[in-house]
């Protein structure tokens, strides 16, 4: 039961005057008839004691009025307000929805973790039901694909090793050589024509044909090297491509060996895992989904509304305040180990009201705390006091004093 912070304040009124009266009277017979001269001596204070006792079978104590049942009601999760329908003062029955919030988010997460557990069961399924006859022929054919790549790369492979290349080199030799014998040729025949003081435009012509003959032998060279150089590559992309077929056969026939020898418990153990999973996700989004909606746990009085329509609520922070305020009852932490040594469960009480002084309520002690705390530095107890019988006037919050009949 949720307890209220009480306000305590000690009355002179909660002491009855006959008491009070016979204890001034015997205080000044005492101060006459004590001193020979007359003077009376001075009397030591004490501080007021926390609880008033009127009489050895009645205890006073100040309490607080409170309903004897009321919630902080909060949203588990967070997200945008679509509906309050309740105001402060509004009567609701136990079950009655109080306030929502925008479902379309969380209904989207559901639908997705629907899906998620669906695709693992299905894949559970398939792990359990080991392969099928269609899967191993796929993989048959998928290795002897792969050995008829390996052939052909390996066939490719020596095709080139075998000297394809090697006469394309020898090629490129053969035209390297006649272009050098042609530059020699031109090189004697422009010296000769030097020699022989020949006009101008021969010599032209003959150091043009040098010319020519000279980029022959550059072309020639650089084929050649071309040649050589690409036999060298071809033969190594001729032996990567071998390799790769290779490792793709051996890819093709591990995977129909796991085919054929059908999942192990380890596989099973994860898939088993992966469904338990998605169930609790499942789990975890309806939760949120059912969470969107505040209803009273208790028929009461809404007494305090903390949220608004379009507002973003956070949670665990308290929107809307319910109270049974029908029922009533007073509480008091005043009484002290020894005076709650004196009260027990069902004695009658009279209970007043400061703020309605011609009010006075029957009750009876309803609880009292199992566990002392600490007040103003004594130990003292809580102590609950059911009211037979409540008035409209009679509010949460109001000071009231009781009066415990201990007899």
């Amino acid at each position: 039961m949720k307890r209220l912070t009480i306000k305590h304040r000690h009355s002179d009124a909660a002491i009855p005057m006959a008491p009070l009266s016979a204890l001034l009277i015997g205080l000044l017979l005492i101060t006459g008839c004590g001193s020979p001269g007359g003077t009376a001596a001075p009397a030591e204070t004490e501080e007021a004691p926390l609880v008033s006792q009127a009489a050895a079978g009645t205890v006073i104590a100040e309490a607080a009025i409170e309903p004897a049942r009321s919630s902080e009601l909060i949203f588990t999760v967070g997200g945008t307000v679509e509906e309050v329908l309740v105001a402060p003062g509004d009567e609701v029955g136990e079950g009655g929805l109080l306030a929502r919030l925008d479902v379309d988010d969380l209904e989207l997460a559901v639908q997705e973790a629907e899906a998620a557990l669906a695709s693992a069961r299905a894949q559970l399924a398939q792990v359990k039901a080991g392969s099928r006859p269609e899967e191993i022929a796929e993989a048959e054919s998928q290795i002897s694909d792969a050995q008829a790549a390996l052939s052909q790369a390996a066939a490719q492979r020596d095709q080139i090793t075998a000297g394809v290349t090697e006469a394309e080199v020898a090629a490129a030799q053969a035209e390297l050589t006649a272009a050098q014998a042609q530059q020699r040729q031109v090189m004697e025949e422009t010296r000769g024509a030097r020699e022989q003081k020949t006009d101008e435009d021969a010599r032209k012509q003959a150091d043009y044909r040098f010319h020519a003959a000279n980029q022959s032998v550059a072309a020639a060279q650089a084929r050649l090297a071309a040649a050589q150089g690409g036999a060298e590559a071809r033969l190594r992309d001729a032996q990567s491509g071998v390799w790769l077929a290779a490792a793709q056969r051996d890819v093709a026939q591990a995977e129909l060996a796991l085919l054929q020898a059908g999942a192990t418990s380890e596989q099973i153990g994860v898939s088993e895992a992966a469904v338990q999973q998605a169930e609790v996700a499942l789990a975890a989004a309806r939760a949120a989904l059912d969470d969107v909606e505040i209803r009273a746990p208790f028929a009461g009085t809404v007494t305090k509304v903390d949220v608004e329509v379009g507002e973003t609520a956070s949670p665990g922070l308290p929107v809307i305040i319910l109270a049974a305020l029908d029922q009533l009852q007073a509480l008091t932490i005043d009484l002290t180990e020894l005076d709650v040594a004196r009260v027990a469960v069902g004695q009658p009480v009279e209970v007043t009201v400061d703020a309605l002084p011609d009010l006075t309520l029957e009750g009876h002690v309803a609880e009292i705390g199992l566990r002392a705390v600490d007040y103003r530095g004594d130990v003292t107890y809580p102590v609950t006091i059911a009211l037979d019988e409540t008035t409209p006037e009679l509010l949460w919050g109001m000071t009231a004093m009781v009066k415990i009949d201990t007899d």
